[in-house]
């Protein structure tokens, strides 16, 4: 049964075929194949989606809507270039901190770069070219999930089950997120002084100023440190953090910025509704891709095989880290995390691997894959956004991306760097 699941997926997936339709043809052919009773699907897509904490992704996406809707970007944009404006590429710089803030806020790389994109790329093509400002403003946005909260860290605790937990996963990410973001500043300015970017601000940038960008940007800033602190501190559950988080994008757009209005909502809701829908879809028809792998003892299997082949826990997480880099390339993030965490996450735990180590490797090796050709999500975003042509892009992209590659190496070899902050707040 498993085989045929496996393989009318690829086919399906290959014709370009929506992910969660070929998920759910496959299911189907996989069950008729193994003489299963087809009322299994619709029991499984509903066993899996009746979940608590599932209702989390489409309420930080809600309150990242929100957030945008109200007009903060402008006020990070303003921040950000009070801060480090005065410098060579300065508007790379304040491209990445803006992204690094949003990503505190929505929790999603896709949400952040439409955001970041059509807001910045304008005014930053007219100093660096749309190749290279488009390259920026997508790394910038692959820090939605890597920095808490992210969307990917949830869904990926979903799969997993109880070995590790969402609080964990959040924390993990927050040293990974800053080095990346201070990589990420480093390499603009290496880039921008050897092509000669002029500044990015105008004029000399006084502390009266400064003060002035960070009292309007502080409301904003707060969020995350209420969300993410309340979450980590136990004082309420990744769910109702994010229901929080919709209340205070609400306070933030009518009281704060004043820019949201009640005719914005419904567009809001819809485009969290649709996003959510499609994990969600995901998620339901994966599910039975998932029972029939523990029907035909695949995990027990591919567990066996592996042992078999090496002991070593570092050589087994070295082939994980190159099988997810394929799988990066070709599978949307969301449809690799369904499919794979369930078989690998309880083999990783037989190894001995830490499970919050494995988890944050995990997600943040496809979080790569979505700036990675011929299916990079954000790619695609940001040529849609930009008008340029795929290659053009790749071309200003690749040091992101070499980049990011050599950030995941270094947390393989220093694991200090994913697992100390989360251990010292008792993960």
């Amino acid at each position: 049964m498993t085989p045929a699941i496996i393989f009318t997926f690829l086919g399906f997936a290959l014709l370009r075929m929506p992910l969660a339709f070929a998920l759910g043809l496959a299911s189907l052919v996989g069950l008729y194949v193994g003489g299963m009773d087809l009322s299994v699907l619709p029991q499984r897509m509903m066993h899996s989606v009746n979940s608590f904490p599932l209702m989390a992704i489409p309420l930080f996406m809600l309150a990242g809507e929100l957030m945008v809707a109200a007009g903060i970007l402008q006020r990070l944009v303003d921040f950000a270039n009070s801060l480090i404006g005065r410098v060579h590429g300065g508007l790379a710089h304040v491209a990445i901190v803006a992204g690094m803030v949003l990503a505190a806020v929505s929790g999603a790389a896709v949400a952040s770069a439409s955001a970041l994109g059509s807001s910045l790329v304008p005014s930053m093509r007219q100093q660096y070219g749309t190749g290279y400002s488009s390259a920026v403003v997508a790394s910038a946005a692959n820090l939605g999930a890597i920095i808490p909260p992210s969307n990917a860290m949830i869904v990926y605790a979903l799969m997993a089950g109880s070995s590790v937990s969402v609080g964990g996963l959040f924390m993990a990410g927050v040293v990974p997120g800053i080095i990346l973001a201070l990589g990420f500043m480093g390499l603009a300015s290496f880039i921008a002084m050897r092509r000669r970017y002029p500044l990015g601000a105008e004029g000399v940038i006084g502390l009266k100023h400064v003060l002035v960008q960070t009292w309007r940007a502080l409301p904003i800033l707060l969020m995350p440190i209420v969300v993410v602190g309340g979450i980590v501190g136990g004082a309420f559950t990744p769910t109702e953090g994010a229901a929080i988080a919709v209340v205070y994008a609400l306070f933030i757009g009518f009281f704060v910025t004043r820019q949201l209005r009640i005719s914005d909502l419904p567009k809001a809701m819809f485009n969290a509704a649709v996003t959510a829908a499609m994990v969600g879809a995901l998620i339901a028809f994966a599910s039975t891709m998932t029972f029939a792998f523990t029907l035909d003892l695949i995990p027990m299997q591919l567990t066996n095989w592996l042992k078999d082949f090496t002991q070593d826990p570092l050589v087994f997480l070295l082939l994980v880290m190159a099988l997810l880099i394929g799988v990066g390339m070709f599978i949307e993030s969301n449809a690799a995390y369904i499919m794979l965490v369930p078989l690998l996450a309880p083999i990783a735990l037989a190894y001995g691997i830490d499970p919050l180590l494995f988890g944050f490797l995990f997600v943040m090796n496809l979080v790569v894959g979505m700036m990675t050709p011929p299916v990079g999500v954000l790619l695609f975003v940001m040529c849609g956004i930009s008008k340029i042509s795929l290659n053009e892009l790749m071309r200003s992209a690749w040091p992101f991306i070499a980049f990011q590659y050599a950030v995941l190496i270094a947390c393989i070899a220093f694991p200090g760097i994913v697992t100390w902050l989360p251990r010292a707040l008792g993960y």
